[in-house]
This record gives C-alpha cells, sequence and structure tokens, in this order.
C-alpha cells in the first residue's frame, strides 16, 4: 500500500473529517423534536432503503457475529450516543469523549484478544481516561453526568463491536451497514414504543429541519462518509488515516462553538486535549509500526462514530 495519501485523497478524507463532524450538528438539530431512539429508528430505515438493492446474503457462519455487532453498534451504540447528545445540551463534550472508544478498544484487544502494546500506548490510555475525568468536573457536565456516563457506555459498546468487527469475513463495509440497519430496525422500534411512547404518531408534525438531521445523518455521514472511508481503506493502511480522523471532534467542537452557542469551559477544553493527545499517540503508534511493516498488533477502532 502507498506510504502517503495523494492529494486527492488527503482532500477526500478532510471531507469526511467534515461530514462526520457535520454529523453532530445536524443530529442535535433533529434530536431536538425526535427522541433518540426514535430518531436512530428513523437513521437505520432511510439508510436500510438506501442499500436494499445492494445488499447480499452473507455467509451463513457469519450471521451470530454480524447479529451481535449489528444489536452492540447499531442499537447501543447509536441509541445511547443519540441519547448523550440529547441529554449533554452541547457538542463539545459528547464529540470528545466519544473518542475513548479508541483506548477503550485497544485495552478489550490487550484483555480479550491477548494483543500487545508498549508503554507509551499505556500511558497514552491513561491520559485519555484522565482526561474524561477532567471533562466530567466540567461545570457544565457535571450539572449532566447522565450524558457523560451515557456516551461512556456507548462508547464502550463501540470499541466492543469493533473487536468484534475483525473477526467479520465475507462481509465488505456496505453489506455490514446494509445488515446491521436491517438486524437494528426491530429492536429499536421495541424500544422507541416502549421507552418513547407517541414518538412515532408525532412524526408527521415533526419539522423539516428534524428530517433533514435524520436524512443527514443516514445519508450523508453513514452513506456517504463511510462509503468514501471505505474506499480510501482499501488503498490505505487506517494507521496511516488515523491521526487526521481526530480533526472531526475538534472539527465538532468549532460548529458547537460557532453554531450551537457551546462555551467549552476550561476543563472541557484541558480535559479534550489529554482525551485527543492520548489517542493521538495510540494512532501514531500504529502509523509509525505500519511504516516498519511491524506485525500490527495494537487494534484502532475501524468504523469511527457517524
Amino acid at each position: 500500500m502507498p506510504a502517503a495519501l495523494s492529494r486527492r485523497d488527503f482532500a477526500l478524507l478532510l471531507f469526511v473529517c467534515v461530514v462526520w463532524a457535520l454529523n453532530f450538528l445536524m443530529s442535535a438539530l433533529g434530536l431536538r423534536e425526535i427522541p433518540p431512539f426514535t430518531f436512530t429508528l428513523l437513521r437505520f430505515v432511510v439508510l436500510l432503503l438506501a442499500l436494499a438493492a445492494f445488499m447480499r446474503v452473507p455467509p451463513r457462519d457469519q450471521w451470530p457475529r454480524l447479529a451481535i455487532v449489528s444489536l452492540l453498534v447499531g442499537v447501543v451504540h447509536f441509541g445511547l450516543s443519540f441519547l448523550a447528545l440529547r441529554l449533554s445540551g452541547d457538542l463539545s463534550s459528547p464529540a470528545i469523549v466519544m473518542q475513548s472508544y479508541i483506548p477503550m478498544t485497544t485495552l478489550l484487544a490487550w484483555w480479550w484478544l491477548g494483543e500487545r502494546f508498549k508503554w507509551w500506548t499505556g500511558l497514552a490510555i491513561a491520559v485519555s481516561f484522565m482526561g474524561v475525568m477532567v471533562i466530567g468536573f466540567d461545570p457544565h457536565v457535571l450539572s449532566r453526568p447522565a450524558a457523560l456516563i451515557t456516551m461512556l457506555i456507548s462508547a464502550l459498546a463501540l470499541a466492543i463491536g469493533t473487536i468484534l468487527m475483525k473477526g467479520l469475513r465475507g462481509i465488505d463495509m456496505p453489506n455490514q451497514q446494509g445488515w446491521m440497519a436491517a438486524a437494528s430496525v426491530v429492536p429499536l422500534l421495541g424500544i422507541s414504543l416502549w421507552l418513547e411512547p407517541g414518538a412515532l404518531a408525532t412524526l408527521p408534525g415533526v419539522s423539516a429541519t428534524a428530517w433533514a438531521g435524520v436524512a443527514y445523518a443516514a445519508l450523508a455521514s453513514s452513506l456517504l462518509g463511510h462509503g468514501l472511508y471505505y474506499s480510501l481503506v482499501q488503498r490505505y493502511p487506517v494507521a496511516l488515516m488515523m491521526p487526521w480522523l481526530l480533526l472531526v471532534p475538534v472539527i465538532a467542537v468549532a460548529l458547537g462553538i460557532v453554531f450551537w452557542g457551546d462555551r467549552p469551559g476550561t476543563r472541557i477544553w484541558i480535559g479534550g486535549a489529554m482525551v485527543l493527545g492520548g489517542v493521538l499517540i495510540i494512532a501514531l503508534r500504529q502509523r509509525f509500526k505500519s511504516r516498519t511493516q511491524q506485525p500490527v498488533t495494537e487494534v484502532v477502532a475501524e468504523y469511527p462514530q457517524g
């Protein structure tokens, strides 16, 4: 694989970062009128309709793992991440805390798969989690602890799902997305009816802005964003692109300040720098190992939130 991104592909990667970052803002707009699990349900319905014609039946032996991954990522991760975004009232803290799924994934790979990492990776993991604690003591975040806890659980579900994804065989990313949507619709419908009664009945009165949020999450963030990212993964090592993906929370914070009225406090700035700094060290370690062509043992999630 090439050792560096071409100018065209670097521009595409930056575009993907902007698309994924904008998803925080567009989803927040939709969540003002649509409850989170109903929003997640609608997102997957739209995505399923867009991908249905291109889906292929996965190998039979992959069905159980695919079903578990779909529930973890499609239902738990996305459902709880949208819930956390609605509970938080801002874009900055959820966008940063979500990145904790990367050190979580590395730790799970060590514990679950026996994969080793060097001491500086362990230090980076510790710094990232300490950064989350610092963010947790920000007055705004501290006033809404449920949002922080919910986003951490969402990140953990994504980390576990990422580990399990690495065992999937014979299923490309577009098919993964399609079958994840298919497997998530019924559970999300049940959760919506149970926890958000009456939400479906209010949909005819939902504004165009809220529907734009649903459409953006499904078609722009998932279909376009992941489609472009998948095409880049076919040509470049994930480790080469991973550091640049840290622009997603940075851009999301900027969008929150400009368009959502976020005013991140000192603890969010410091904690955010610690979280992203730790994640950057993990990503750069992966990139170094990729360049030296040594066996890559440290897992870095290949399915960023979007």
